[in-house]
């Protein structure tokens, strides 16, 4: 055999022969998942109440007007403070001065200065919401700017909806793996989708300065609110 073709066939058995050291296996095929949402919800009647009290008065100059309003906050406040609600459940949400004009024949005639406070009170005790409404106003309160309600348990109550809604997801996943002949092998992945709290909308009021009768304390109902949480939930399937 001459030496060219030793050569060639040399070649030929370097090119069809695998070399051994790098050799690789072949890819194992990835386990199949499933990605879920799950859903939970809990119900609770709100222990919590939050109230929107103002003050307000319309006087020639702005000093005069804030220190009637300051004078009736004041009175308010310690009225409030008397029948027992705390000093760090009370805090000033609003506060304004503003020119009042009327316009006469195209020109702007000033009729004085209106000047507002606005606190929002934590009331803990929700059978005594219409007593203190009542005792602000009689106090000197102009306004009531509306009650809003919650729940003193919500961070609890909001991991419950979560646990529930985790335990829906794990349910969907098994009900999909038991239709596809397979079964949950693990979880993958569980990711918080939403959550949130549904309830009776805020209750909007509005009283008058005067004095309220003895029986006149509006009844306040909490009505039920609703925690609701989802998740996203990824398993690998057997």
């Amino acid at each position: 055999m001459t030496r060219l073709s030793l050569l060639v066939a040399f070649v030929a058995f370097v090119v069809l022969t695998p070399a051994v050291s790098g050799a690789q296996a072949p890819a194992v095929p990835a386990a199949p998942t499933v990605v879920v949402r799950g859903d939970g919800e809990v119900r609770a009647v709100p222990d919590l109440a939050y109230v929107g009290l103002g003050t307000e008065h319309t006087a020639p100059t702005p000093k005069d007007a804030q220190a009637v309003v300051a004078k009736a906050m004041t009175a308010v406040q310690q009225k409030l403070a008397a029948a027992g609600v705390a000093k760090d459940a009370m805090r000033t949400t609003a506060y304004d001065v503003q020119a009042r004009v009327d316009w006469v024949n195209g020109k702007q005639v000033p009729r004085g200065y209106l000047a507002r406070h606005t606190i929002e009170v934590r009331v803990d005790d929700l059978a005594r919401v219409g007593e203190l409404l009542e005792l602000a106003i009689g106090a000197g309160g102009t306004s009531v700017h509306g009650v809003r309600f919650d729940l003193k348990e919500r961070a609890k109550l909001e991991r419950d909806a979560l646990t529930r809604a985790v335990a829906d997801a794990r349910a969907r996943a098994e009900a999909v793996a038991a239709g596809a002949g397979s079964g949950v092998a693990g979880i993958v992945r569980i990711e918080e989708a939403g959550l949130g709290g549904g309830g009776p909308e805020p209750v909007m009021m509005r009283m008058a300065a005067a004095p309220m009768a003895g029986d006149a304390a509006p009844p306040v109902a909490p009505g039920e609110t609703v925690i609701r949480a989802s998740v996203t939930l990824t398993v690998r399937l057997k």
